[in-house]
């Protein structure tokens, strides 16, 4: 073999890319999908060396909370990812107004680990485990009663999954008469609005008209739990209680069971449903009232044995302290496309392991944002599970291709990639093409509008 072949024989096994301290982010675009559960908006940062990192916004949420950062992020070096980070996060907030500022920080993870070739898990210090553990939320098809909802839990339990979750709550009896008490209409007036909200595809309505409704919607589901005045009786305690009682009749007691969904109930209406249900072994209860009521949670939580967890709509770590010092959660539960992302989830659940709290984490996405939480969970120690609520979307698992396991999860675990940044090498445009929103048309276009928008964003003086 002469010099020059030799030459072009070696540089097959090299990264002929420039140093990483010469990347620059070039461009964003996004792609709206639905039904993977949810939508979600799909993020590409583009760089000047071709490497492509993958982001996403949190589910339900809209791409502008990223959008706005475009011109913030253009010509910067993604890998300075502490940096862009602390730039951006004062744009972000609680629940999905925190999606575009974490969907970022996880696309900018995932161009760090391509540029040095490694995995995002080794960038934060290595991992403790090499598989993670899924716990799959499940609904019922037809009418929801326990024995359905535990013989659905029963085929999750069949296809390998050891940590489940189910609904529990004023849903489940908002329709028997005696339940539950509140402001006489009130309840009336709930079950109209969604009726016509989520009826409105196939309706009459004028726009004026849509818009009177969906705003009225807003309003009245947007009432703090402790506001709502609604009470469940000593009949709908009863049947909630059958209902776990049914599912654990199913499904047994052995495997974890974590309920969600309770309603907007109050602090003592929750108290009384936890007393009840205390004897069935859950894993936790989720999300009871709304985290931001710290002196509620360590009241709930003195006041019952099963585990009290909250956290998905928390942004950044230091939204987490109060819950922490006030002993009002046994689990933390945060979203990483919430919280700021990958290195903020795992500083929340170091913080969290101080105080003796396991880390569950929430996630109803697509696999880059799946893929985003296994590298989380799999470098912070007191992680627990993650969730999983797409089993039933037979092309989940198409949106990414890469040299990962396919299906991704596998009887309820996902093996930890060793592949560069999160593990994913392209997106599948063909299939996402077959799943846009429809309301949000459009592959990967071109968002210049956005580049230049600029203010001064220094918050003092």
């Amino acid at each position: 073999m002469n010099q020059v072949e030799n030459f072009e024989s070696t540089l097959a096994y090299v990264n002929t890319n420039s140093k990483p301290s010469e990347l620059r982010i070039t461009d964003i675009r996004f792609a709206d999908i639905a039904g993977a559960p949810m939508h979600c908006s799909l993020i590409k940062v583009f760089t000047n060396q071709g490497i492509i990192g993958f982001g996403e916004v949190r589910d339900g949420a809209d791409k502008q909370f990223a959008l706005q950062l475009k011109s913030r992020l253009l010509g910067e070096n993604p890998c300075n990812i502490d940096k862009l980070f602390r730039r951006i996060k004062q744009f972000g907030g609680h629940a999905r107004q925190g999606g575009g500022v974490s969907g970022i920080e996880i696309a900018l993870w995932d161009i760090a680990g391509k540029a040095y070739g490694m995995p995002i898990y080794q960038m934060l210090g290595g991992k403790f485990r090499d598989r993670i553990r899924m716990y799959c939320d499940t609904d019922v098809d037809g009418k929801d009663t326990g024995l359905a909802m535990g013989l659905a839990l029963q085929k999750r339990m069949e296809k390998g999954f050891t940590f489940l979750k189910m609904d529990l709550g004023i849903n489940q009896i908002i329709h028997e008469p005696g339940t539950l008490s509140a402001p006489l209409g009130f309840l009336e007036e709930m079950k109209a609005l969604s009726k016509s909200w989520y009826s409105r595809k196939h309706s009459n309505f004028t726009e004026q008209e849509l818009r009177e409704i969906r705003n009225r919607h807003y309003d009245i589901y947007n009432i703090a739990h402790p506001f709502t005045g609604i009470h469940v009786t000593e009949k709908g305690l009863d049947m909630l209680e059958q209902y776990v009682a049914d599912v654990r009749s199913v499904i047994g007691y052995e495997v974890p069971l974590a309920v969600d969904h309770f309603g907007h109930i109050g602090l003592q209406d929750c108290i009384k449903l936890g007393r009840r249900i205390d004897k069935y072994n859950l894993a936790w209860m989720e999300d009871m009232i709304p985290w931001q009521y710290t002196k509620q949670y360590a009241q709930l939580a003195s006041s019952v044995t099963t585990p009290i967890c909250t956290g998905e709509d928390i942004y950044l770590k230091e939204n987490f302290r109060p819950l922490l010092e006030s002993g009002g959660v046994s689990v933390i539960h945060p979203d990483v496309l919430t919280t700021g992302g990958i290195l903020e989830t795992k500083k929340i659940g170091d913080m969290a392991q101080e105080y003796g709290v396991a880390m569950a984490i929430h996630m109803a996405e697509s696999p880059i944002a799946c893929l985003a939480a296994v590298h989380a969970a799999a470098a912070t120690e007191n992680f627990l599970a993650l969730e999983y609520h797409s089993v039933d979307v037979d092309w989940w698992d198409d949106l990414i291709v890469s040299k990962l396991p396919k299906p991704l999860v596998q009887n309820g675990f996902i093996q930890v990639p060793d592949a560069p940044g999160l593990g994913i090498e392209a997106l599948n445009d063909e299939v996402i093409a077959q799943h846009l929103h429809p309301q949000i048309p459009g592959l990967w276009l071109p968002t210049d509008d956005w580049n230049d928008y600029w203010s001064n964003d220094r918050l003092w003086s």
